[in-house]
């Protein structure tokens, strides 16, 4: 070894902890540095700034947004203008012609035909059921106000008879026994309103059946209100006028109402009334057409015109127009009416036949005026 060299001392190892130490220590001064707060954490004497220092937090609204100014509203279409519709042209109406005997004719026998006539105007034509069995030519209506097309027609004189009572004898045949000892009353009570008509057959001192009508008489002549037949119940049919139909008391279905509409018995003082109010109006092979109304239905019944006839009966000596309602189904039955001039075209007749053969005839044996 050279006499200058000084001997090495091998070195003196460090405690692990010291290194650490300092490392953490230069670590933490870097960071205090970075953050600029070194015054505060080292020092005498603190930062004047350390207790004045706070947080705060600033929320920053957005600025509000401005209402966007309202679109302009679009201009509303106005509606497309309505077509106008040119006026009907009224045409005018041309009134039927009158009648060619406008003056009904006087009946014969002033007790019976004491009251003034009574017009009525033609009906309407028949239902379309009916309107093909009543014949093309010649056929009139009982009553009514307007034809098919809506026109007035003329009216049609009438002469409704005064109030009277006709007493009959009966004949005819029931079954296997002939009718004997029956006898049959017409009455008939009217004061230029209301009306009462009522036929009855009696046997003795017993009424062995009856018919009843009663109504009133306007412009179309006799308007019945209630029809009922009795032999050993009392069945009836009942006039709605202003519902425009007709209810029966059996519950049978209700029909339709027609104008000039008229019952059994009502049917046969209408027809004398239109004969007697224009004879001539009704020629032979002229015809009627009317509702008639039972006590269980109502059907059209065509009465035919025919010649006239000469009858020798109690009452005296009559030459009568005949009218003859045909049957038109298997159990109608035919009616046979003959009505005399010389009475104001009251019936002197009146025979009534069944589908079976069954009939009655009764023949007028007087005549008695009465008072409504």
């Amino acid at each position: 070894m050279p006499p200058h060299a000084l001997p090495t001392l091998p070195p003196v190892p460090r405690p692990p902890w010291r290194g650490l130490a300092l490392l953490a220590a230069a670590v933490l001064l870097a960071h205090l540095a970075l953050l600029g707060l070194a015054p505060m954490a080292v020092g005498p004497h603190p930062s004047p700034l350390a207790s004045k220092f706070t947080t705060r937090t600033i929320v920053i609204a957005p600025p509000a947004e401005e209402p966007a100014p309202p679109l302009p509203a679009a201009a509303a279409k106005p509606p497309p203008p309505k077509p106008v519709r040119p006026h009907p042209v009224a045409r005018p109406q041309v009134p039927a012609p009158a009648p060619e005997n406008s003056a009904p004719a006087e009946a014969p026998g002033p007790d019976l035909t004491a009251q003034a006539p009574v017009e009525a105007g033609v009906p309407a034509e028949p239902a379309p059921e009916a309107a093909a069995a009543a014949p093309a030519e010649g056929t009139s209506a009982a009553a009514g106000g307007s034809n098919a097309a809506g026109q007035a027609e003329a009216p049609v004189p009438q002469r409704i008879p005064g109030s009277v009572r006709l007493a009959f004898a009966a004949t005819g045949q029931m079954g296997t026994s002939p009718m004997q000892g029956v006898f049959g009353n017409l009455t008939w009570l009217q004061d230029g309103r209301q009306y009462d008509a009522q036929l009855s057959l009696n046997f003795l001192f017993r009424t062995i059946r009856s018919q009843h009508s009663n109504g009133v008489i306007g412009a179309n002549g006799i308007e019945p209100t209630r029809f009922s037949d009795k032999r050993r119940n009392e069945v009836a049919s009942h006039f709605m006028r202003e519902q425009g139909t007709v209810v029966f008391s059996n519950n049978a279905p209700s029909v339709p109402l027609m104008p000039g509409a008229q019952d059994r018995l009502s049917v046969i003082l209408q027809l004398g009334a239109l004969m007697a109010g224009d004879p001539g109006r009704y020629p032979p092979g002229a015809a009627f057409a009317i509702q008639t109304v039972g006590p269980r239905d109502a059907d059209i019944w065509i009465f035919k015109v025919e010649e006239d006839e000469k009858l020798s009966l109690q009452a005296g000596e009559f030459t009568a127009r005949k009218l003859t309602r045909n049957p038109r189904q298997p159990f109608d039955d035919k009616v046979e009416l003959w009505l005399a001039p010389e009475l104001g075209y009251l019936p002197v007749r009146i025979k009534q036949t069944q589908s079976n053969g069954d009939f009655a005839d009764l023949q007028l044996r007087s005549v008695e005026p009465m008072r409504p």
